[in-house]
């Protein structure tokens, strides 16, 4: 099955990258070379073509080369079902990033219905025993990835979220002031929970026991939605007290349970927790290819240092059988070997501080 894939990746002045051009086929690719090369650097710019702060959640100018600062510039082309789309993400030093889709003015919200993107980095090797809200991230991120709405909603609720705090943190007690935020709430809540358990329908639908990853069970909990304009009315005085909303879907979480043990992920061995975030992010992404026949772009960074040679076969197999380009790092060259030609290479390499990159 054809999947999403970059045809050209252009970088300016992003990160440790003065200057990177790619020029790609529909297949997978693997980045490797020494730890700080800037392979991570390459997927976060990747990841920002999706809404949202990519995948290091940084600030725009967090993002420019240093000692330059002269802002940054991304330049990609996406192919999908014999269409092309050339996105172009600008920040100039100080100000915040533009976007672009076809050399048109875009928000970022609308890069959500062009480029499905799932990544899974090291930092999220601890998402089943941290908190709730990176839980809440990452199944968000899923959800966008079926319903590109769930962005405008998300950030619907969030805006009115913030001005109900100010409100709470303020001591504002006239009830007109909260009404309208909370009936926007209300809406929005609603739209969120429905598409966080509707994706959640089509992982479990799309998982596959014969996998060699383990099958993870996902749950929804709390984050009542329901008569939430009733709850959030209610409960003003309470909340005021906090300073803070205390009842939505921000207060949602997703648990997971390793379903052939019956062991929930927390206490999973760390292997097993990363083998069930590798299967949610598998599960995720055939769910995609079967509901619009596009496998999404795949982020996967470190992902089979940790992984025996027995799994990492099954990984590769399995983004090959998906059609799904997927970018991996590793520090290694070998470790990508089961790929043969499947695969395309790329060395990155660091001297003074700029990154190199060159195809092998």
């Amino acid at each position: 099955m054809p999947g999403l894939h970059l045809s050209a990746l252009t970088l300016s002045h992003f990160r440790s990258h003065k200057g990177l051009a790619l020029a790609l086929d529909e297949r997978p690719v693997a980045l490797f070379g020494p730890n700080g090369a800037g392979k991570t650097n390459i997927l976060e710019a990747i990841s920002l073509l999706s809404p949202g702060r990519g995948l290091r959640r940084a600030v725009a100018d967090d993002l420019a080369r240093r000692p330059e600062r002269l802002g940054w510039r991304i330049d990609a082309m996406l192919e999908a079902q014999g269409q092309s789309r050339e996105v172009a993400l600008r920040a100039e030093s100080g100000a915040s990033r533009s976007v672009r889709i076809d050399g048109k003015a875009a928000p970022q919200a609308a890069l959500g219905r062009i480029a499905p993107i799932l990544w899974l980095v090291p930092s999220m090797d601890r998402l089943w025993t941290e908190a709730a809200e990176g839980r809440r991230r990452f199944l968000d991120r899923i959800a966008m990835g079926f319903d590109p709405a769930h962005a405008e909603a998300s950030l619907r609720y969030d805006r009115a979220m913030r001005e109900r705090n100010r409100l709470l943190r303020d001591e504002v007690r006239d009830d007109s002031w909260y009404m309208a935020l909370e009936t926007t709430m209300a809406a929005s809540g609603q739209q969120i929970t429905a598409a966080r358990h509707a994706a959640l329908a089509r992982i479990a639908a799309a998982e596959d026991a014969a996998s060699r990853f383990p099958v993870a069970g996902l749950t929804l909990t709390g984050g009542e939605a329901g008569a939430l304009a009733d709850l959030l009315a209610a409960g003003r005085a309470r909340d005021m007290a906090a300073g803070r909303t205390l009842s939505g879907p921000h207060r949602a979480d997703l648990t997971a349970v390793y379903r052939d043990k019956g062991v929930a992920a927390a206490q999973c061995s760390t292997g097993e927790q990363k083998a069930l975030l590798i299967s949610v992010v598998l599960a995720t992404a055939r769910a995609l290819a079967d509901g619009t026949g596009v496998a999404p772009l795949l982020l996967l960074d470190e992902v089979a240092a940790h992984l025996d040679a027995a799994r990492r076969v099954a990984l590769y197999d399995e983004i090959s059988a998906l059609g799904a380009q997927a970018w991996m790092t590793g520090t290694g060259a070998e470790l990508f070997t089961d790929l043969g030609d499947r695969v395309q290479r790329f060395a990155v390499t660091e001297t003074g501080g700029e990154s190199r990159v060159e195809e092998t």
